[in-house]
């Protein structure tokens, strides 16, 4: 196999939309499906994951987008929602709603780099909320220096899951500086 180049980092267009919504459907299944699809989570993510949804955040002056760009297409992406306080206590007001890199891409440190982009636009605290099991994701945003604010349940229709809300304040965010 050749040697991979160097991602390109750049602000989300809306002609990306289509290429957003494959990356999140990819990265959603193969984060969360671990015995097989079936008609609930595969319902919840074609609804929710659409070029057309995508399209209306790229749209919104309140969400940014960054995406990683390689010879071949995105490989990865950070979606920063600006009007989206914080479930546990409403104070923080900027959310991290996605961080999404294609599994075969992971481990080579576009994660971080996604992030350290996403985070130099912001100048306030950020929160995020992450599936309380994915202990690959919790490894990832603790070694970033993410801490624990509370506690949620993500609700698919009538079934829920337990999320972690994890917070960063601007002080202990290095990539701001």
């Amino acid at each position: 196999m050749g040697q991979l180049t160097a991602p390109t980092l750049r602000a989300a267009t809306p002609s990306d939309a289509s290429s957003l919504a494959a990356l999140a459907l990819e990265v959603f299944f193969a984060t969360y499906i671990r015995h097989g699809i079936n008609a609930h989570f595969a319902d919840y993510a074609l609804a929710h994951f659409t070029p057309v949804r995508f399209q209306g955040w790229i749209d919104d002056p309140a969400h940014s987008f960054i995406v990683s760009q390689n010879r071949d297409g995105i490989d990865g992406l950070i979606h920063i929602d600006r009007n989206s306080p914080d479930p546990v206590g409403g104070a923080i007001p900027t959310e991290l709603v996605s961080l999404y890199i294609q599994p075969r891409h992971q481990g080579r440190g576009l994660g971080k780099a996604l992030l350290d982009a996403g985070l130099k636009l912001e100048s306030g605290p950020i929160w995020l909320a992450m599936n309380s099991q994915n202990s690959k994701a919790r490894a990832f945003y603790a070694a970033q220096n993410f801490t624990k604010l509370g506690e949620v349940a993500f609700k698919i229709g009538d079934q829920s899951y337990p999320n972690d809300v994890l917070s960063l304040d601007a002080c202990t965010n290095p990539a701001r500086g």
